[in-house]
């Protein structure tokens, strides 16, 4: 059974940083991060391989969010530099099954999620 937990959202000034965390039990493959903001629908962010050599970002967010996997304490981290009002969100940590190696944005091809942490960024 997979299990995951974020932590570290909270509010902060436009330009700030912020390092969100994802705590995962269970075994999983493919590891993302999605984001949702008032009246819109679940957006990709970021996402990250199993061995944590290979990563995907939307367009919006390059540049200046880094995900990365810590394989020892089993937590994948989200970096977030240069945080602009429009990053305001809920992040969600999701996890794709143990032997799914292929990249996807799509929120449907995820079935793990964590309860989400809230990022606010004011301007």
């Amino acid at each position: 059974q997979v299990q995951l937990a974020e932590s570290g959202g909270g509010l902060v000034q436009a330009g700030a940083s912020l390092e969100l965390s994802c705590s995962v039990s269970g075994r999983t493959g493919i590891m993302g991060w999605f984001r949702q903001a008032p009246g819109k629908g679940r957006e990709f962010v970021a996402a990250i391989t199993q061995d944590g050599q290979s990563t995907l970002y939307t367009d919006s967010v390059k540049g200046r969010f880094i995900i990365s996997r810590d394989g020892a304490k089993n937590t994948v981290l989200l970096q977030m530099n240069g945080l602009k009002p429009e990053d305001t969100a809920v992040y969600y940590c999701a996890a794709r099954g143990p032997r799914i190696t292929v990249f996807s944005r799509a929120a449907s091809q995820y079935p793990f999620w964590g309860q989400g942490t809230q990022v606010t960024v004011s301007s």
